[in-house]
This record gives C-alpha cells, structure tokens and sequence, in this order.
C-alpha cells in the first residue's frame, strides 16, 4: 500500500525508555519465554516495511526487533522489495536467527518468515500457492458474479517442524481494495474462499507433504463474525480461527479490527493453547499521547512501527 503519512510532530524518544515499556508489557500479557516443548509462533504485518517515503530509523528497528525476538518463528507480511529495512531488523537478533524470503507479488511486496534454528527446522517444502487455470472455475461463492483469476499477493509456503510438530505455513496478505466496494469485497472473499478450499484439500490428501496445515496472516477481515463475508469464505470448509484468549480487543491499532488471524483444522492440527494480539500501542510512545486528540500518536505509531499488531499463538510440541 502507499506509505504511511510522515508525522508532522517531531517527537524524539529514548529507545532504552521504550524498550522497557515494552518489556514491562509482555510481562504483563503474559507472553512466555521460549522453552523447550513449546512453540511461539507469530504474524505481523509490518506497514511497508522498507517502503520508499515510509523509512524507519535504527531505533525503530530496535523496537520491531525487540518484539519479534520474542518469538520462535514469525510470518512478517508487507515486506517491500528494498530488503535493507529486514535486513536492518535481522541483524539486530541473534546469529540463531533464519530467514526465508518470497518473490515480490501484488503491491511489489514480499513475504518474510524468520525462525529460531536451534528450535525450528525448515523442510523441504517452500513455495507459493498458486491455483491452476483449470481449477479457477471453483473458485466461487454465492452472491458473488465476478470471476476468481488469482491471488494479487499469493500466499507463501514454508514447512517447518518443531519438535513432532511439522505445519506447512501459509502466511497470507488478501487483497483489500475498498470495504464499500461490492467488488473488492467480492475479490477478497474470494481469495479467502480460494485458500480455505486449498487448505482442505492438503488436509484431506493422504499423500500430502504435512496434514498440519496452517493460514496466517493478514486477512483483511473486519469482524470475526459468520454475517462477515470474508469469515464466511475463510471456515466455509473446516478452517476454524481459535479464539482469542485475551480482552485486549483485535490487531489493528486501537483493537477495533480483527485483520490478522491463524485459522486451522481442530481435526487435525495440533491446537494452540493460547492466541492472542500484542497490543504494543498500549506500551509505547506514552509521552506522545494524548486523549483529546489521539491521532499524532497514532500517525507516529503506524508510520515507525505499524498499523497492525502482531498475532502470536503458543503450542505444545
């Protein structure tokens, strides 16, 4: 998407204060620390992360870093196609640290995932999921007229296994166009259909590579609600999105929205014990903000850190 407004307000923080803040927070949601038999795994959609017009400073990567250390293996969505900004975030972890990065797509963006190696193995199978011209004419859901021709970003594979855990991933960034327009939401459903209608057919594929078939990411969707059309496409073939276990509302800034989500098979998959958002923008920048008028706080926040909040799950493995 285009780059995020430059604050107008200059407000110079002391990354030490902040980084504290945001580890005072973790704590205080309860985040564990990496442990053996467990997995953390995370999304974030970081905004244009290495976008022209939307440059982070070094301190701001020390704060994308500080939270996605945090973490075993994270799906970053928006990554630009200038990696020096991932690049920038990746040297700021330790040497353990791996990382896999897709082809550009839609919106020249790239998909990321980095993953701690003495925990998480990458398999053998990498890719992108893509839908061949003969299986088009299912992509296709009522009430919808306009046909599916593919994904704008395609979804990302990658296997890993952790512990006797081996998900194939599919980190997702759908199309968003406009929320009042029929036909952008029309396409967004669609590729939610398209993805759901894939993920069943690994599942049920008794050669498939792995039957633990997980989506996450970026789905654009509004509002974990059957009415919603794009819930409606994403669970309309056995994908289930765990609740979250938290109150601290969705991922988007504020917790009104409910874009970023992990959707799975109860049948199958192994089920998180925990999923929920770190809202980050409850810790940081406390001295820029102000009640009366939140929105320099939010224009600094969305543009040196993100719009989006991560979305982290913890299994046994």
């Amino acid at each position: 998407m285009p780059p995020l407004p430059k604050p107008k307000k200059d407000f110079r923080y002391l990354v030490e204060h902040e980084l504290a803040a945001l580890r005072a927070h973790k704590a205080l949601r309860q985040i564990p620390e990496p442990a053996e038999g467990r997995l953390l795994l995370a999304t974030w959609n970081i905004a244009n992360l290495g976008r022209p017009g939307q440059e982070r400073r070094p301190k701001d990567h020390r704060l994308i870093a500080e939270i996605i250390g945090w973490f075993d293996l994270v799906a970053v969505q928006e990554v630009a196609n200038d990696l020096d900004e991932l690049y920038a975030v990746r040297d700021l972890l330790p040497d353990n640290r791996r990382l896999l990065i897709s082809d550009t797509a839609g919106n020249d963006e790239r998909t990321a995932f980095i993953y701690d190696s003495r925990k998480v193995e990458q398999r053998e199978l990498v890719g992108r999921l893509s839908i061949p011209p003969s299986q088009l004419r299912y992509i296709t859901l009522p009430g919808v007229d306009q046909p599916f021709q593919g994904f704008d970003r395609s979804p990302y594979l990658a296997a890993f296994r952790a512990g006797s855990f081996t998900p194939l991933l599919a980190s997702v960034h759908l199309f968003f166009g406009s929320d009042r327009d029929p036909q952008d939401i029309g396409r967004r459903a669609l590729e939610a259909f398209a993805i759901a209608r894939w993920a069943q057919k690994q599942h049920e594929d008794p050669d498939a590579y792995t039957h633990d078939v997980i989506a996450l990411g970026d789905f654009n969707l509004p509002q974990v609600d059957p009415g919603d059309p794009i819930y409606k496409a994403l669970t309309s073939r056995g994908l289930v999105l765990p609740e979250h276990s938290t109150a601290v509302g969705g991922s988007s800034l504020g917790g009104s929205k409910h874009y970023d989500q992990l959707a799975l098979f109860p049948t199958q998959t192994k089920q998180p014990e925990r999923v929920e958002p770190f809202d980050f923008d409850n810790a940081v920048f406390r001295g820029l903000w102000d009640p009366q008028d939140p929105n320099p706080f939010l224009i600094y926040t969305r543009h040196y850190l993100s719009d989006h909040r991560p979305l982290w799950a913890e299994f046994s493995v």
